[in-house]
């Protein structure tokens, strides 16, 4: 209980507490968010999902953060970290009663996706600010510790949300209510709530510190791009990362094929298309419990690698993830798929949870931010490609075991290769 244990022991500073408690509101309310938008999208009697649409859906949400995403320092380091944490979650109240609107209207164009994209991309600056303001509230002995927990910690506040989302859901769906309508109201109010907390951090606390030899946005934007090109180069030189970034690439690539899959099936395959409640609770079942995996492996994890080196341990988690992909995945019942789910979210967050501790110890410290922006490009882009992919392979309900035997040997020869690697 490692991570239960830490989080005791970071809690008891001040600050720190101030800024977990912003980390973990915030993030709550991203879980119900996220209910009603995967409701109304995906879920939504009048539309049908298609592997074409969610496709289209993941491309909208990932690829932008990708292009975005390098340049969000250039902003959190000029900016009052405490003003960002506080107005990112005051703009997304808007930006939720906006969405409400559009949803009550029955708007489901180009419309709805740029206001759902305003509302994750104001989420990921949020994300980026906290993990800047981090060692301002943390001394430099714990700031490993801290950075091992909050993320953890943040999935679990997320998955509290998603449950919390859908109880609201079917507790508005019972009294006949617009139920996507209540759960974004109420997705907006604890933004609000969070962007409250985030105001009793004291100002000045979070930084950034003061550098007059600080480059112009300009300036600094051309060398976020220079810099990008320079830790690809010295990526390549650390042949152990690349090799891990190579190799999560590769397992990202199939878990989205697989996640592709799971929404098909519950919405077409598991359940009469017509019955949309019944497939979207049947999904949050599903997503809670890979959840679960995902913080499973936060407590699993340390344990395994005092045991095994961290790339066996990866190749456990990929050949695992091969086997539980037919067995019991292969079954397509609900029950089946709940176990595979949990492993498989057990598998993505473990072989993360290393390829991070190999990152962060294979690349000189100069560098170790420019690749972890290259870490996040091929984690969002590896899934989106998967999302295309399953969109020409997979069939409307999502129902297909040549598509079931590509992923588990998509995995089985990523282990298979990582093994054979040199490092």
């Amino acid at each position: 209980m490692s991570v239960v244990r830490d989080l005791r022991v970071l809690l008891r500073g001040h600050d720190f507490r101030r800024l977990f408690a912003v980390r973990f509101a915030s993030q709550f309310s991203d879980g119900v968010f996220q209910v009603a938008l995967a409701s109304y999208v995906l879920f939504s009697p009048d539309r049908q999902a298609t592997p074409q649409a969610i496709a289209a859906g993941f491309a909208a949400i990932l690829l932008p953060f990708s292009v975005l995403g390098p340049f969000t320092g250039v902003f959190i380091d000029r900016w009052s970290r405490r003003q960002i944490l506080a107005w990112a979650n005051f703009i997304r109240i808007a930006v939720m009663l906006g969405i409400a609107l559009l949803v009550h209207l029955g708007v489901a164009d180009l419309t709805l996706f740029i206001a759902v994209l305003v509302a994750l991309s104001v989420n990921r600056f949020l994300l980026a600010a906290l993990s800047a303001a981090l060692p301002h509230v943390v001394d430099a002995e714990r700031l490993l510790m801290a950075n091992s927990v909050t993320p953890t910690a943040g999935t679990a506040a997320f998955l509290t949300g998603v449950a919390a989302g859908g109880l609201m859901r079917e507790v508005a769906a019972g009294l006949d209510g617009p139920s996507n309508v209540v759960v974004l109201v109420a997705a907006a109010a604890l933004y609000g709530f969070a962007g409250g907390l985030a105001m009793r951090i004291r100002r000045d606390l979070l930084g950034p510190d003061y550098d007059p030899a600080r480059p112009s946005v300009r300036e600094h934007a051309r060398h976020v791009l220079v810099g990008l090109v320079d830790g690809l180069a010295h990526l390549w030189s650390r042949r152990r990362a690349a090799y891990g970034l190579i190799t999560i690439g590769s397992h990202r690539f199939w878990f989205g094929i697989s996640t592709v899959a799971t929404i098909l099936l519950y919405r077409s395959y598991f359940h009469d298309p017509a019955d949309t409640d019944a497939g979207f609770e049947g999904l949050a079942v599903a997503v809670l419990v890979s959840g679960a995996g995902f913080v499973a492996a936060a407590f699993v994890t340390p344990f395994a690698t005092q045991r095994l080196s961290l790339k066996r341990w990866i190749i456990v988690l990929l050949a695992l993830a091969a086997v539980v992909q037919v067995v019991p995945g292969g079954f397509y019942t609900e029950p089946t798929l709940l176990v595979a789910a949990f492993v498989l979210g057990l598998s993505a967050q473990g072989v993360k949870i290393s390829v991070d501790t190999l990152v962060q110890t294979s690349v000189d410290d100069a560098f170790r931010g420019r690749v972890f922006v290259l870490y996040d490009v091929v984690f969002n882009v590896a899934f989106v490609a998967a999302a295309v992919a399953a969109a020409f392979l997979l069939p409307a309900d999502g129902h297909s075991y040549p598509v079931l035997l590509l992923a588990s040997a998509g995995y089985a020869v990523t282990a298979l290769a990582y093994a054979r690697s040199p490092f």
